[in-house]
């Protein structure tokens, strides 16, 4: 490690020896809610949104089954410990921090667990809260809460450190994350690589999400220079740190510190548009103490906070994730990101690497300025006075503390500083002196560590937000369809696939070379390597057209990887020849051409093209790890390995521990051909159905046919269960086995998996073909019905595959849980859902989500009271952002349709106890009232009436006053959308009974305006952060629903009544407009 001439410093003028480092591992018992078996079925993608993108589950299972069952549990706990921090890792749990605490003072200051309690806000489902989570290459990555590699060693500066990191299935990618403790310094070093082994351009996102521990005395610090936050996907944007509009539905134009947790009501995200400095901190005012955060913002540019805040959504969720230990704060940093969703592009082969460094502070009140070695705070306290603080990450026995106004010593002081002994001064300063003219600094000897002036910042312009993408064939140009294509393909988008932006630039110019090179990566990543190969030779052929050596070789190099793909090697052979002429690709392209040459047998030929890949790209571990595999002396390129990624090891007993990996490790030596070395791999892997295909492919091609039929007739006998193919390789591997064995059901079952994302159709007919070799497989059936209920008039098809997935088995609750999708899309009675319910009782109560839809369907037949039941008598764990089922509406509505029916026969206080406990929040639902809209507007509303009936005209209007407090817009004037819009109806209502007619009739104008036109937007909503994807119907109904709200409100009785007739005509099962149609009628 190389030390800064400030580190030199403290070396020298320490007042003794650093203590060592010490790093161990043990035990470690934390009191543990269990979570039930991942569930058996692949999960696919149906258009899922989850954090602004692709909420992709496949290949990984889904973890959702929580339960209240709580135990004690022991994890091993790697630590790190030196004079000032020490630190806990657990590797099991995703490799995250899980404590770290300021050893001079007690301070926590990572947020401290002391109880493992996952929630459904992974990506896969169970998450938790607290220290430092990595987020690679998604926000709240897919493993968070699975197990990690993980690697120990001691540094030869006496630093020691803990590498954590893994395989990313679902991209093929790596990482790795380096924690280390330093003799004598008080900072957490991260060294991260993020590692793109997979020969394809894959885009990635990096935020390390660190928690915090937060109250009414909290303060996130922005550095100085900071005039803006923005939002999620940048849609929206606000002042800081005093905010003076609307943001995330809050109000806070008359002017609101956002920087402190205390002043944000709902659930918020602020990212910092600051893209000048390299720290962000939080500060507890209240303990004086602090976390800080440095990192070189032209690589981290990413800052940003979360927090559930102080409303009732903050209290629900902190009882939802911990037990005891409080309210946190998210402090999050991102590298090659600056918001989310955003992503970066990695080139083929590319390793990206970058420092973060953790440290915690105290004393001084807050930052102005940070870097690895100090920060300072420096702050008018009163007129005349000012106040300058310095901590520091490393003991210095004589410092010098300067402050200076425009020139002139105020203060100069030699002092002994370490990270337990700030210094903190309150100065006098001159009422003449302007703040700009201040100058803190703190030296050691003539070095200067750390310096801060007070910043002169002119007002800026509000940043404009970012933009949906118009339809395509509104798309001025070629380069603008490809760019929109390409963002939504970087960003992976849920709200638009990125195919029809390319697919209108090739209508309008065939031979676009842009277009269907990005259409020939999509195929390939697809696995329809023909399709690849036509649109590449395209491109190929247009960038090199009129005898031209092409500039942009990029589609050489995919073209040579397509036909690859189909073993035609010469002419792979080719392709990737004329890709080397172009610096970009050449590393990625002589890789390409060192797997052929291996594939032939010609070893030293290979290891040429294997020099020549790494003279362009050292990096490149793949290449490294072939060059070892074909070296007699693997030594020198497998250090060279390691020192890129240190849990690259590939020693047996890291692949049997991580079989994921340890398969990887064997195709890629498939794929060059060295089909004994990767027999010899899988010989060492747990036994599995894919362990074997892929071993009879590579005895196929060694020409051992007996061989090779008996690896696939032993993978057809092994349980499938949990085993989802991701690799393209495994498209040959699979298809051999059905060539070699027709009546292997197993081998289409487990293709059609594989390809369902990428070829839906031909998916179907594998699927198909399982079906038919092997009838009594429900979980074939069941992937049958995904797809007929994706294909136009494959309803029918789709339910009745469903139904008999559950004949056949009959305890998957999912199966019930999707057979009860397909049955409200086709408009099947109540009565026939209830019946499938209460005949499989069993297996419904397995899951939440299940039994949430059972409840559903009572209060859909008017079964009130026993609907009611069953939401008191449950523990539903809700997901955040709602998504998968709906308790909230349940309860709401069985409450208040019983009300209205007590109301209806003049059971006024009978109705009133109805609403008012519409109006309540069980703990065991996982609800809470939303800051502003959601159902409290209608339940509020209704309270009113039943207090006007029961003579108590007071408590109506303070009800209605509640009702219409918080408009939904802003309080002035009504900004709806589809999805508030029943909200900003009933706050309508309230209004026209509180006299304000003028307000309320601007409320039902909105609402007719903003039905209206969704009635004409065909496009989903392409900012969304959670949900799933809606049906054009689902959202016409609703717009429908929304259209007659406003037309009832502007007493248009018929023009409501079509608008209602219309919702429920699409939606039978809308039931708030199946309710109003009935009132109106």
């Amino acid at each position: 490690m190389r030390l800064s001439l400030f580190s030199l410093l403290i070396l020298l003028a320490v007042t003794a020896a650093p203590a060592e480092v010490r790093i161990w591992q043990e035990p470690m018992t934390v009191p543990t809610y269990v979570t039930g078996p991942p569930d058996p079925n692949p999960m696919f993608y149906l258009g899922r949104t989850y954090q602004g993108a692709r909420g992709a589950i496949y290949p990984y299972p889904l973890y959702d089954k929580l339960t209240d069952r709580k135990e004690d549990r022991s994890y091993t706990a790697v630590w790190l410990e030196n004079e000032y921090v020490k630190i806990c890792v657990l590797p099991e749990l995703g490799g995250r921090i899980f404590a770290a605490v300021d050893k001079t003072n007690g301070y926590d200051f990572f947020y401290r667990q002391h109880v493992v309690k996952p929630a459904l806000i992974g990506m896969l489902g169970a998450w938790i809260s607290g220290g430092v989570e990595w987020n690679i290459p998604h926000h709240h990555r897919a493993s968070s809460f699975l197990p990690v590699q993980y690697k120990l060693t001691e540094n030869a500066d006496g630093s020691k450190t803990v590498w954590v990191g893994e395989l990313e299935i679902r991209h093929r990618m790596r990482w790795a994350v380096g924690l280390t403790l330093a003799p004598g310094r008080s900072y957490v070093k991260a060294d991260v690589r993020l590692v793109n082994r997979s020969p394809l351009a894959n885009s990635m996102l990096y935020f390390a999400n660190v928690a915090v521990h937060t109250n009414e005395k909290y303060q996130i610090l922005f550095p100085p220079r900071t005039q803006f936050v923005t939002q999620h996907s940048k849609r929206e944007f606000s002042r800081w740190p005093i905010a003076d509009g609307m943001y995330a539905g809050v109000d806070f134009s008359k002017g609101v510190d956002v920087s402190r947790w205390k002043n944000h009501p709902s659930p918020i995200s602020m990212f910092a548009w600051n893209y000048e400095d390299d720290f962000v901190a939080g500060y507890d005012h209240g303990k004086q103490a602090g976390t800080m955060h440095v990192a070189d913002h032209h690589i981290v540019p990413g800052k940003k906070f979360f927090a559930w805040g102080t409303g009732p959504d903050g209290r629900l969720w902190d009882k939802i994730l911990t037990d005891e230990d409080g309210p946190y704060l998210e402090l999050m940093v991102g590298a090659y990101s600056d918001n989310q969703p955003d992503y970066s592009w990695m080139q083929p082969f590319e390793t990206r690497r970058f420092e973060q460094y953790w440290y915690p502070f105290r004393d001084i009140g807050g930052v102005k300025n940070a870097n690895r070695d100090a920060a300072v705070n420096l702050e008018r306290t009163a007129p005349g006075k000012a106040k300058v603080g310095f901590s520091v990450t490393g003991a210095v026995k004589e410092a010098t503390v300067l402050l200076s106004a425009a020139g002139r010593e105020l203060l100069r002081e030699t002092v002994s500083i370490d990270p337990g002994k700030p210094f903190v001064r309150e100065v006098d300063v001159p009422a003449e002196v302007k703040d700009s003219d201040l100058r803190a600094a703190l030296l050691a000897g003539r070095r200067e560590v750390i310096a801060y002036t007070p910043l002169q910042s002119e007002r800026l312009p509000m940043p404009p937000p970012a933009t949906a993408p118009p339809p395509p064939k509104q798309v001025k140009s070629n380069e603008e369809l490809y760019l929109a294509g390409l963002r939504l393909e970087q960003f992976h988008s849920p709200a638009s696939d990125p195919d029809p932006y390319y697919e209108e630039a090739l209508r309008r110019d065939p031979s676009d070379a842009r277009a269907n090179t990005a259409l020939g990566i999509l195929d390939l990543k697809r696995g329809r390597f023909a399709e690849a190969a036509k649109r590449l030779a395209t491109a190929a052929a247009r960038v090199s057209q009129n005898y031209t050596y092409a500039r942009d070789v990029e589609p050489f190099y995919y073209l040579g990887l397509a036909l690859k793909m189909q073993n035609k090697l010469d002419e792979a052979f080719d392709a990737y020849f004329k890709a080397t002429w172009g610096q970009a690709f050449s590393s990625a392209a002589y890789f390409g051409l060192a797997e052929i040459a291996s594939m032939r047998g010609e070893r030293q030929q290979a290891l040429a093209f294997l020099a020549r890949s790494l003279e362009t790209n050292a990096l490149n571990t793949r290449a490294l790890a072939l060059r070892a595999a074909l070296s007699k002396d693997a030594k020198e390129p497998r250090e060279r390995l390691l020192a890129i990624d240190p849990l690259d090891t590939r020693d047996p007993d890291t692949l049997k521990r991580h079989p994921h990996y340890g398969l990887e490790v064997a195709v890629e030596l498939g794929n060059a051909g060295l089909y004994e070395e990767a027999l010899a791999t899988l010989a060492l892997l747990p036994k599995q159905p894919m362990i074997h295909y892929f071993a009879g492919l590579y005895h196929q091609k060694l020409g051992r046919a007996e061989r090779a039929a008996e690896e696939f007739a032993i993978a057809r006998t092994l349980p499938h269960d949990y085993v989802f193919p991701y690799r393209s390789e495994a498209i040959e591997a699979l298809t051999r086995a059905m060539t070699v064995d027709p009546k292997d059901a197993r081998a289409p079952y487990l293709l059609g998996n594989l390809l369902y994302d990428w070829q839906p159709g031909a998916a179907a007919k594998l699927w198909e073909r399982a079906a038919a070799l092997e009838p009594g497989l429900p979980i074939v059936h069941r992937n049958l019905a995904v797809a007929y209920g994706r294909e136009e008039d494959g309803l029918k098809k789709a339910i009745a595959s469903l139904e008999k997935a559950v004949d056949l088995g009959g305890k998957d609750a999912m199966h019930l849980f999707e057979l009860d999708q397909l049955y409200e899309r086709a408009g099947v009675p109540a009565e026939k859902r209830l019946a499938a319910f209460e005949r499989h009782a069993a297996a419904v109560a397995e899951r939440d989500d299940t039994t949430a839809r059972s409840v559903s369907m009572r209060v859909q037949m008017g079964q009130y009271d026993r609907a009611i039941e069953q939401l008191k008598n449950r523990h539903y764990h809700g997901w955040e952002g709602g998504a998968r089922f709906n308790v909230y509406d349940a309860w709401i509505d069985a409450h208040l349709l019983r009300g209205h029916a007590r109301r209806a026969k003049g059971d006024w206080a009978g109705a009133l106890a109805d609403y008012e406990a519409a109006n309540t929040y069980p703990e065991n639902l996982e609800i809470s009232r939303r800051y502003r809209g959601g159902r409290a507007p209608e339940v509020l509303y209704w309270i009113g009436e039943a207090r006007r009936g029961v003579k108590n005209e007071g408590g109506a209007k303070a009800a209605w006053k509640e009702a219409a407090a918080q408009l939904i817009g802003d309080d002035e004037a009504p900004h709806p959308t589809v999805s508030s819009g029943a909200a900003l109806y009933w706050q309508a209502r309230s209004l026209e009974r509180l006299g304000d007619v003028k307000k309320a009739a601007a409320a039902y104008q909105a609402l007719v305006e903003v039905g209206s036109t969704a009635l004409k937007d065909t496009r989903v909503d392409y900012f969304a952060k959670f949900g799933e994807r809606q049906s054009k119907t689902a959202r016409d109904a609703e717009a429908q629903y929304v259209l007659g709200l406003g037309q009832l409100g502007m007493k248009r009785p018929a023009q409501a009544q079509a608008a209602f007739a219309a919702a429920v005509k699409l939606n039978g099962y809308h039931l708030a407009a199946r309710t109003i149609l009935e009132s109106v009628k």
